[in-house]
């Protein structure tokens, strides 16, 4: 087995081990966070209504041309707009099997200064 499949296996894992333990609901919605090589997105998810309330994605053009954790705080902050837009004020973070770390906490800080409360 290589080790990117391992890789990938052990995030899948993390994942559904944190997944078992939060859940978003439409008052307080859970932030669900990917990342990958060339960006970050996330999306602000109602799990009882099973649908997406708003999302940032990294190939938006105001996220363009900037460093990786510049461009994972922005995304924090703009999905924090959306959400005060959409009447939602605290979150739920699921950092979806990443370590809290690097991008994935710079995201989480964009957040809040946003005004997201989790």
């Amino acid at each position: 087995m290589s080790a990117a499949a391992t890789k990938q296996k052990g995030r899948l894992k993390r994942r559904r081990r944190v997944r078992a333990k939060i859940r978003g609901s439409a008052v307080r919605p859970r932030i669900s966070v990917f990342r990958s090589n060339r960006g970050i997105s996330a999306q602000l998810i109602d799990d009882d209504g099973g649908h997406t309330i708003t999302a940032v994605n990294w190939t938006e053009p105001e996220l363009k041309g900037v460093t990786a954790s510049e461009q994972a705080s922005k995304v924090g902050k703009l999905l924090a707009e959306r959400a005060k837009a959409a009447g939602i004020d605290s979150a739920v973070f699921d950092r979806g099997g990443y370590l809290y770390h690097g991008r994935v906490k710079a995201l989480a800080e964009g957040a809040r200064e946003g005004g997201l409360q989790f």
